[in-house]
């Protein structure tokens, strides 16, 4: 999910339950007419005709029944959805025959009378025409014209408002589904421990951080691939995308066939997923929704797959694993599966002395001045760096491998065993490099693929199955990898062929989404048969 630079590392909801506008760019349309299906230029050539064959009369239902937008809309729909039917209209419409929900689903797809219903409403046909000696001895000619102005200004809020009909549809639905569910739960925290602060959102409502992910093609084609490889796993299905983004993940599902795709995302770039879905003419599937996945309601009880690229720097920072795990939990189905499911880290010594002189030694000399004052805290963090693969100096090690359809989110902090053999021991010891593998199983059942196994061995193993690697033998993503250096000893110390230890994952405490990474490295003394061990300690933040 990450793509942050670092040194070291269609329809929505509004915050307030509201669902966001969306105005994609107009386009030449044909309105089908509301009585059979011949289709017209215009809104008012399509009313004309309706009046002059069939003597009915729209914008006189509209006006007598003092329909808003939502109204017409209902209208609409239970109109065409009585031809669709070939059932009769009643001889008068009232209230009562649209007054259910339902009528929001609209029957035509893209119903371009719908998309006109704004300027329908704001045209002089519907607007309160005012007669002289039509208003009753109480009401003034200035009051009238009052309220004239009031609706005139009405009017024109409701066409501003909902300019895109599934906008329209969205809110009231999300009103159902979403106001007493808010009202209800606990308000995000932002003290230690766990930090739920707005900038992590908000960095995700930037378009750059959306264009280096989509330009990951490693990233964004192993999605691809195993979504259109494995259509027969997507189509018919429901699909819960989480941290959305731009839409691509849940467009994809939406293409491959599935029956409802459920976009959520508590970032601003809600906004543009939703314009997206709706120019790729597949609002009618994905449903776009604006929240925390803990704090939101959805519109089903279960679903059957989720999906989502949660993958952070050293596969763990931001924490948005916890939230799809909570998903997983809620809303996945008992035989529902994960899209990835499974991942494993991995480890390795590194020892690079053409990078520690570019970025460790250099401020020792620069233009002749000793800078070492900016060399403080140079070991504390995680640097997020493209290493290559000669910079190894001992063998990669697997020391965590997560099965998303299992692991509990207490066990996403954790201390494991690692051990190496190195390489060129006479080199000594710059620091470590962590990177993770991806993998996407077709089933659930799958057996989780043991730690070594590698995304090659995993990918030709069955049909449909895909891996990808961020590591330094494979092609460079956005992620890269996580550089832990080490301060060097002085006098150096010589290495045996082997050293081993332990690694830590944990959050910080002031910031949760943060990391804290601890390793420990001992080996037996050459000459002495002791065993030697060092503590080191860095933070991704």
């Amino acid at each position: 999910m990450s793509a942050r630079s670092s040194s070291s590392g269609a329809t929505d909801v509004s915050d307030d339950g509201e669902w966001l506008d969306v105005e994609p760019e107009e386009e030449s349309t044909t309105i089908v007419s509301l009585l059979d299906s011949q289709t017209f230029s215009s809104w008012a050539e399509m009313l004309n005709h309706c009046k002059q064959r069939y003597d009915f009369d729209l914008i006189a239902t509209i006006k007598n029944l003092q329909l808003d937008f939502h109204g017409a809309v209902k209208l609409v729909n239970f109109i065409r959805n009585q031809v669709q039917k070939q059932q009769t209209l009643p001889g008068t419409l009232t209230l009562a025959d649209f007054e259910d929900d339902g009528y929001f689903k609209p029957v035509l797809q893209n119903d371009a009378l719908i998309m006109s219903l704004d300027e329908i409403l704001d045209s002089d046909l519907v607007k309160v025409d005012i007669a002289p000696g039509q208003a009753g001895a109480s009401t003034s000619q200035d009051e009238l014209l009052a309220q004239k102005q009031a609706l005139e200004a009405e009017l024109e809020a409701v066409r501003t408002q909902f300019s895109n009909y599934r906008v329209a549809v969205e809110e009231t639905l999300d009103r159902r589904w979403g106001e007493d569910v808010e009202q209800n739960l606990p308000k995000a925290k932002t003290g230690a421990g766990e930090d739920r602060g707005n900038y992590y959102f908000e960095s995700y409502g930037y378009n750059d951080i959306h264009e280096t992910m989509l330009k990951d093609t490693v990233r964004t084609d192993a999605y691809r691939d195993f979504i259109y490889n494995n259509k027969h796993l997507i189509k018919g299905k429901v699909v819960l995308d989480i941290g959305c983004g731009t839409g691509i993940l849940s467009m994809f599902c939406a293409k491959a066939g599935a029956a409802q795709v459920i976009a959520v995302d508590n970032a601003d770039i809600i906004k543009k997923a939703a314009e997206n879905i709706f120019n790729n003419g597949l609002s009618d599937i994905i449903t776009c929704v604006k929240g925390a996945i803990e704090e939101v309601k959805l519109p089903v009880d279960q679903v059957d797959i989720i999906v989502s690229e949660w993958m952070g720097y050293c596969l763990l920072y931001e924490a948005m694993l916890p939230s799809v795990l909570y998903a997983r939990d809620k809303y996945l189905k008992p035989d529902g599966l994960l899209v990835p499911s499974s991942a494993t880290i991995w480890v390795a010594p590194v020892q690079d002395t053409e990078y520690m002189s570019e970025f460790v030694s250099f401020w020792r000399d620069v233009y002749g001045f000793d800078m070492k004052a900016m060399q403080e805290g140079i070991y504390d963090d995680v640097r997020v760096e493209a290493m290559p693969q000669a910079a190894l100096c001992g063998e990669p090690y697997p020391f965590k491998t997560l099965d998303l359809h299992t692991v509990k989110p207490e066990e996403l902090s954790f201390t494991a065993k690692w051990q190496s053999k190195l390489l060129r021991p006479q080199d000594g010891l710059d620091g470590f490099l962590i990177w993770f593998d991806n993998f996407f199983a077709t089933a659930r059942s799958e057996p989780m693929p043991e730690p070594e196994v590698t995304p090659e061995v995993f990918v030709n193993a069955k049909s449909g199955n895909v891996a990808f690697t961020t590591g330094p033998s494979g092609t460079v993503t956005h992620w890269k990898q996580g550089l832990l250096m080490v301060p060097p000893e002085n006098p150096p110390s010589t290495l045996p062929s082997a050293i081993s230890g332990q690694i830590t994952f944990a959050a910080l405490e002031e910031n949760a989404r943060a990391l804290k990474i601890d390793v420990t490295c001992s080996h037996e003394g050459q000459s002495t048969g002791s065993r030697a061990e060092k503590k080191w300690s860095w933070k991704l933040a």
